[in-house]
């Protein structure tokens, strides 16, 4: 028997690798509620930082992803390296750049300017702009590390729940970071949650240590494989000649490009448009993640054990339509606004909970790291490009309805594609509409 059909091992496993997505997480979007705070005057303990800076730095954490191509790397480096490799390089890259952009909030740079990509930024923005860049090719590649493994520990099992848990997980670190980064530094100092964030990596990067150990386990129970099962620079063709993995991926770039920066912005929202007190702002961001948490896993069960896949896919995107477009319009009521969230957090659920276990169902195993990496590559074009229009749309409109309409059609995009996506599976037979478990 395998190592991976103990029920045992397969869920100790899965909370070990969630544990380090979770931190990684976390520390993705400390920062998102601070952004009132780092545009307040040095003298009032802000950075002096503008919406534009703002919108630059949130970006930052795709741009060496994107321009150094080094998320499509990180999947070769996944499919060669491995697992255990690669999950260790990853999970130091965040603790290194997490230390860079502490760095950055802590220094007094004075008037020190630099100007990049057609932006003139604040040295304390430029150098947190190159941290949150580093952090952001561990954070990624973090992602399809453990994406990987929850596929190689339970493909014939509770695929599609296993990845809900993992993304509840995650989704956990999100709303955490949301809940409490803005209250700790106002207490404290601007720096004080960065601190907070590089002991959470520390866990995360020991987690993967010890699933390491129980990997090279999982190694040891199974039969050798022949050379046909290992990865060539050729297989990248099997994937780039698949229809459904082009369909995934254009809807990814614009499910999460209406989802993540949204989240980063949606503080300062609450605050500017809805008028709720800046220390509990974030606590109405965190409604969407903290709702994905329960139903995330919900939704990967059900894809588990009844399918529709496809189906699940196309009505998330549709609510995120809908919700999007509401904030646009000239609504301020605090209950409105936490409907559209929670909303949103059903959306939020739906979509992933049955989209990555689609990839598994038209990519081979030996392929899926350098799959799941050209997927998230492309996903960071969006995730790099719409904060900063977000940023600069904010400062024209600072009402948020251009930003919002910005959102919403992006969000549009997304639910037309899913619908495609249906449309090739019944004509391909990916099976994506088939439930996960076998029987």
């Amino acid at each position: 028997m395998r190592l991976n059909d103990s029920p045992i091992a397969r869920w100790t496993v899965l909370i070990i690798v969630a544990t380090a997505m979770m931190m990684g997480y976390f520390v993705n979007d400390v920062m998102s509620p601070l952004e009132t705070l780092l545009e307040m005057p040095r003298s009032e303990g802000g950075l002096g930082w503008t919406p534009s800076n703002y919108g630059f730095f949130s970006g930052a954490g795709s741009f060496i992803n994107v321009f150094l191509l080094m998320l499509f790397f990180s999947g070769l480096i996944l499919d060669k390296m491995g697992i255990r490799f690669t999950g260790v390089l990853a999970c130091s890259l965040m603790v290194l750049g997490t230390l860079i952009k502490y760095y950055a909030v802590t220094t007094d740079f004075g008037e020190s300017q630099f100007s990049i990509l057609n932006s003139q930024l604040p040295a304390s923005a430029a150098v947190a702009s190159l941290g949150f860049a580093v952090f952001g090719v561990g954070y990624e590649m973090t992602g399809i590390t453990v994406s990987k493994s929850m596929v190689r520990w339970f493909t014939g099992h509770e695929l599609a729940l296993a990845m809900g848990i993992q993304l509840a997980m995650a989704r956990l670190g999100t709303a955490a970071a949301l809940s409490i980064s803005a209250p700790i530094a106002r207490h404290f100092t601007l720096s004080t949650p960065l601190l907070v964030s590089l002991s959470f990596l520390i866990i995360g990067l020991l987690s993967f240590i010890v699933f390491c150990v129980m990997d090279r386990r999982l190694d040891d129970s199974r039969q050798a494989g022949d050379s046909s099962n290992e990865f060539r620079l050729s297989d990248i063709l099997v994937t780039l000649r698949n229809p459904g993995f082009w369909l995934i991926t254009l809807f990814c770039v614009l499910f999460y490009s209406a989802v993540s920066p949204f989240l980063k912005f949606s503080t300062k929202l609450m605050v500017m448009k809805y008028g709720v007190d800046p220390d509990i702002a974030g606590f109405f961001s965190s409604i969407a993640p903290f709702g994905t948490i329960l139903m995330t896993p919900l939704f990967g069960l059900v894809y588990d054990r009844f399918g529709k896949g496809v189906t699940l896919v196309i009505t998330g995107a549709l609510m995120l339509t809908a919700v999007h477009f509401c904030f646009s319009m000239p609504m301020h009521s605090n209950i409105i606004a936490i409907a559209l969230m929670v909303l949103l957090s059903i959306g939020y659920s739906l979509a992933p909970a049955a989209l990555w276990p689609c990839v598994p169902k038209i990519i081979p195993l030996k392929c899926l790291g350098t799959a799941y990496s050209m997927i998230f590559f492309i996903q960071n074009f969006g995730r790099a490009i719409i904060p900063m229009l977000v940023g600069r749309a904010n400062e024209v409109d600072p009402s948020y309805t251009s930003s919002m309409l910005i959102f919403g059609f992006t969000a549009l995009g997304a639910a037309l594609t899913a619908i495609a996506m249906w449309y090739v599976d019944r004509r391909k037979g990916y099976g994506l509409q088939l439930p996960n478990i076998r029987k």
